[in-house]
């Protein structure tokens, strides 16, 4: 683990925290809930809070075009490269759009989720958070779709297992909408459990027909509150994630089933999220080597963005 100076108090960092500033030059226009405010809310909450000298900071580099195809068609990537503007913003469906910049801050997305699982493989960090955008798990192997291009959960997953030649992936997605890119990537895959609650019947309306066997998929109604979503995870999720015995945990951490955000109809609070990341800590520490990396999905009230972020953080820095 790293240290850095406080004042005259050296502070030991168990996490890091990528980000790259041409993620906040992606804008899908000024009525968008996909937002550059988004990721300037967190930092500016973190650094409110007093919490911004207890992270490792690090750029996400670039996703390269193999690292992406682990997941992606050639095809996909193709289009979405020559769908790039020169000028204004061209509508891929009416929720996902690109400017100039997005096919780059999409690289960068990507790119962070490869780093974290270096960082967190090498034993330099136990864990990692990525403050990215566009979120990723919506994007499907050969379509964007729900303001995600590329999967940036599946794309780390999959650089987990193939360059770091893990066996057992887990990933964890408690967004309000259901991951459904990220099920097109694994379903099927022994070597990758995936479980998820999501607000149903909801967009993308997906999640509940016959998924794989390695997929636990929990659909919520409209109005959950956190006190179900504590027990889904407790008597559905925990005992299949130690069953699995993942190797190493991957977040879908999206902060829109809070009872603020105006996107969902869940009633989640900051409590619950810092209390399902005590529960995955817990469970790292127990099989995983303490391995966790967590990837900001959805979250667009942008107050309670922050502060479920930060408490998210807590939990993961043991702040």
């Amino acid at each position: 683990m790293a240290g850095i100076l406080c004042g005259r108090k050296a502070i030991v960092t168990s996490t890091a925290y990528i980000t790259h500033r041409d993620c906040q030059l992606h804008d899908m226009g000024s009525y968008h809930p996909e937002a550059p405010d988004r990721l300037t809310a967190i930092s500016d909450h973190m650094i409110a809070q007093g919490l911004d000298s207890y992270f490792v900071y690090h750029d996400a580099p670039l996703a390269t075009f193999q690292q992406l195809h682990r997941v992606h068609s050639a095809a996909h990537l193709e289009r979405l490269k020559r769908a790039s503007p020169e000028l204004g913003i061209v509508h891929l469906d009416p929720d996902t759009a690109m400017n100039r910049h997005t096919w780059q801050a999409a690289l960068r997305a990507a790119g962070a989720g490869i780093k974290a699982v270096d960082l967190v493989m090498a034993g330099e960090v136990e864990n990692a958070f990525c403050a990215v955008r566009p979120p990723g798990h919506h994007a499907e192997r050969a379509a964007a779709m729900g303001f995600c291009f590329f999967n940036n959960i599946a794309v780390a997953a999959a650089h987990a297992l193939v360059a770091h030649q893990l066996s057992r992936i887990a990933i964890v997605d408690f967004d309000v909408h259901h991951g459904n890119g990220t099920e097109d990537c694994f379903k099927g895959d022994s070597r990758v459990l995936m479980v998820g609650t999501f607000q149903h019947p909801f967009y993308p309306y997906s999640g509940t027909e016959r998924p794989a066997f390695n997929m636990v998929n929990v659909p919520l109604s409209r109005g959950t509150d956190g006190e179900e979503f504590r027990s889904v995870v407790s008597d559905i999720w925990m005992p299949r994630l130690r069953e699995f015995q993942p190797e190493m945990i991957l977040i879908s951490a999206g902060f829109d089933a809070h009872y603020e955000d105006e996107m969902g109809g869940l009633k989640f609070l900051e409590k619950d999220y810092a209390w399902v990341t005590v529960q995955l800590k817990q469970l790292a520490e127990e099989c995983a080597q303490k391995r966790i990396v967590s990837m900001l999905e959805g979250g667009y009230s942008l107050s309670a963005l922050a502060r479920s972020v930060v408490a998210h953080l807590r939990v993961l820095a043991e702040i």
